[in-house]
């Protein structure tokens, strides 16, 4: 399967609408929008974060279809990184190649964080393949769970 990168297309957005509110890949994420299901606040969120300056936003594509976006946002020496695949594409190696081969690659500023809910196992394996360490942990209020959860930090070191 080819995956590439590539800079988001108003066209991209209600793919992503769709993705984020797949039930599964909700819970799973845990850190999410407080209502999924709220277009105008997830258009507000887009509008937002796409012209925000220093974000690094891509769509990710497996041959050539929309699965996904990835991003790498914040302060210097604050920068984390996030990503959202559609849930028909776990476990085939998209999430990995996308953030190995090319958004890492894109990015070059290191330390890179990043934050995953301790109980999502696919997630931090990809970014552990991607090089990210566990370098702490915390609890936040997961709106996808309505409660607080564990969490991991990871950092990626130049």
């Amino acid at each position: 399967m080819q995956v590439s990168l590539r800079p988001i297309h108003d066209s991209d957005l209600p793919v992503f609408f769709r993705l984020t509110n797949d039930p599964e890949s909700v819970r799973m994420a845990a850190f999410t929008a407080k209502d999924p299901t709220d277009r105008d606040a997830f258009d507000a969120h887009w509008k937002r974060v796409r012209a925000l300056p220093g974000v690094l936003n891509r769509t990710v594509l497996a041959d050539g279809d929309v699965v996904g976006n990835a991003a790498v946002y914040g302060d210097p020496g604050e920068r984390e990184v996030t990503y959202w695949i559609d849930r028909a594409y776990w476990g085939k190696g998209i999430a990995t190649a996308a953030l190995l081969r090319d958004l890492l690659a894109e990015e070059p500023e290191r330390p890179l964080h990043a934050r995953v809910a301790a109980d999502n196992a696919g997630s931090r394996r990809v970014l552990e393949k991607c090089g990210f360490r566990v370098t702490g942990h915390d609890r936040g209020f997961a709106n996808a769970r309505g409660d607080e959860i564990d969490e991991l930090l990871l950092t990626l070191e130049a």
